[in-house]
């Protein structure tokens, strides 16, 4: 059974939205602001965020910063009021993983929410050629031995790992590895890039020109 964090601070909706939940036989934490959530985080193991964005003490998008810095990749789905394209761009730069406005389809959140589950449990065991990731301790092997990686390497690299074979655009990349406050540059990627080609020399990462990097399996 996955166990859902629920930081919703609407008692009428969240109730909603537990009673859906459960029904659809998740296991569910709600809270009503962030503080809450964030301690939630540190005492209990969850398989999937669904978060508000305005809530009390710390917001949603605050609080995903700081659990993607402190190298929590739980999955999260941020379920908010906002259209605003620029709270759309901040949730994914602040870590998120999909985005839905209220009022939505609860077949919609469930669908969502299934494809990020399975995404992470393929994460756990996901192969590509002579690499191997293990999510569990954040590392990937490469010719069965453990690749010396940063954790933006890291990132980067498990990345291309779940598109392989397809090209994934630079501006998914630079969301991924960078927040708003750091802005990564092509430069920086550039420079990571290069760095995983001397680690796996087996294994082709191709430059698309004007797109993205491919990593070719």
């Amino acid at each position: 059974m996955s166990k859902i964090l629920l930081l919703e601070d609407d008692p009428l909706f969240a109730d909603t939205l537990v009673d859906l939940l459960e029904e659809s036989g998740f296991e569910v934490e709600h809270v009503p602001n962030g503080q809450s959530a964030l301690d939630k985080t540190f005492t209990q193991k969850f398989d999937l965020y669904l978060l508000d964005i305005n809530v009390p003490l710390i917001d949603g998008l605050t609080l995903l910063k700081e659990l993607r810095e402190s190298n929590d990749n739980t999955p999260a789905i941020f379920l908010t009021s906002h259209k605003d394209k620029e709270v759309l761009k901040k949730s994914f730069k602040s870590g998120g993983d999909d985005f839905l406005t209220k009022p939505f389809d609860s077949d919609e959140l469930l669908l969502r929410m299934s494809a990020l589950l399975k995404r992470a449990k393929c994460d756990i065991s996901l192969s590509v050629g002579l690499l191997s990731n293990d999510n569990v301790h954040k590392r990937i092997s490469y010719n069965n031995e453990e690749l010396d990686l940063s954790k933006k390497e890291y990132e980067l690299l498990l990345l291309l790992m779940r598109h392989a074979n397809n090209t994934v655009p630079k501006e998914m990349i630079q969301s991924e590895l960078w927040s708003s406050s750091e802005g990564g540059s092509d430069g920086a990627l550039r420079v990571y890039i290069n760095r995983i080609k001397q680690l796996i020399p087996q294994i082709s990462i191709e430059n698309v020109r004007g797109i993205g990097y491919k990593l070719v399996s």
